[in-house]
């Protein structure tokens, strides 16, 4: 007998159950429309061969209506699918793959702005609670933690942690199971904003939902959409009248916390660590080359300066105040206090220094 026909029904039915959770379970239904477009384009051309000429033809026929980046998805899928129910690898036609990287030459995809750190303070301080609160909440978060839009959409008040100093957010994982985790800390009325914003949660909601509608001072029971949650940057960019108010897409937020963090100059593990990336590059591609980057590769390369930070923390109390303290040999200083909860004083000296 054959492999095949000697194989039970409980084997081939625990294969084709294995074979169904192959594809991704959120855009599976995306999988089989790409598939099932490829299929009925091959009957219309009588094609019976999947072969490397017949792909080639079927991308190059799509190619004259999509962009470059619409194709890779589409090809992506329609491999998986390849793979999956026909036990056929596209990956390796390579006239194929060298005509999909043709399609991109002189391509550049749309990406978001991003807002700055001067931008987002000004915003937190001068915009009005009573109209944007859950607006400067969402900011908050979704700088924070570099959220996507549907994240900070199915943040639950479950998953914050309020410690007194500081916010402990964690954004489940379906995949891993391993909540990515992030905090927020007291800065700038930052804990002020949101437990603000919590209190005004009516008693009687039943979801769990952190982001509720929010007018006029009040909350409704009613959770936020993802609709509405992707617009918070262009409605702060819009308030701070910034120029191109539509590019500030939902995507902002994750751009504008990577950027920010680069900016700082946190090496790319760190970044992709915090934002949940596993590929260097696609990280790279959400940090923006800003000016005040580009303006502190400037100095090190033409003045030959470089930034260091020292930081100083002093714990003091009523009875032991200190009178005075004393820095020397100081050029260009910034200092910063942040008292936390009218005991701890801590200091923060920026010092630019030549080698």
């Amino acid at each position: 007998c054959t492999m095949n026909n000697c194989e039970s029904e409980e084997i081939v039915e625990a294969a084709n159950i294995a074979i169904s959770n192959l594809l991704p379970t959120k855009s599976r239904s995306l999988y089989d429309i790409a598939y099932n477009r490829f299929k009925k384009w091959c009957a219309e051309k009588n094609v019976q061969v999947y072969s490397e000429n017949v792909l080639l033809a079927y991308f190059s026929e799509n190619a004259k209506n999509y962009k470059s980046s619409t194709l890779w998805a589409q090809y992506s899928m329609v491999k998986s699918c390849l793979i999956i129910y026909d036990n056929i690898d596209i990956s390796k036609f390579p006239k194929l793959i060298a005509f999909l990287k043709r399609t991109g030459d002189g391509y550049q995809a749309k990406k978001s702005k991003i807002l700055t750190k001067s931008e987002i303070d000004r915003f937190l301080s001068s915009a009005d609670d009573k109209e944007f609160l859950m607006i400067k909440v969402g900011l908050i978060l979704g700088i924070a933690g570099a959220c996507r839009t549907n994240e900070l959409v199915n943040l639950t008040v479950d998953d914050i942690e309020d410690v007194g100093s500081s916010l402990i957010i964690k954004i489940p994982n379906t995949k891993t199971k391993i909540p990515r985790t992030f905090v927020v800390t007291d800065v700038g009325n930052m804990l002020k904003l949101f437990r603000k914003y919590l209190s005004l949660r009516p008693p009687h909601v039943k979801h769990k939902r952190l982001f509720l509608y929010y007018k006029a001072g009040k909350c409704s029971s009613q959770p936020v959409g993802k609709n509405t949650m992707g617009k918070i940057p262009s409605v702060v960019a819009s308030y701070l009248k910034l120029p191109d108010v539509a590019c500030y897409t939902g995507h902002c937020l994750r751009r504008s916390s990577a950027t920010l963090l680069a900016d700082a100059g946190v090496d790319i593990t760190t970044i992709k660590r915090h934002a949940g990336w596993k590929s260097t590059t696609v990280a790279e591609g959400y940090v923006e080359n800003s000016i005040e980057n580009k303006t502190k590769i400037a100095n090190q390369v033409l003045v030959g300066t470089t930034t260091s930070a020292i930081t100083k923390t002093v714990n003091v109390s009523e009875s032991n105040i200190p009178s005075n303290i004393n820095f020397e040999n100081c050029t260009n200083v910034t200092f910063n206090l942040n008292v936390i909860n009218n005991l701890n004083a801590i200091f923060f000296l920026h010092e630019k220094r030549s080698p």
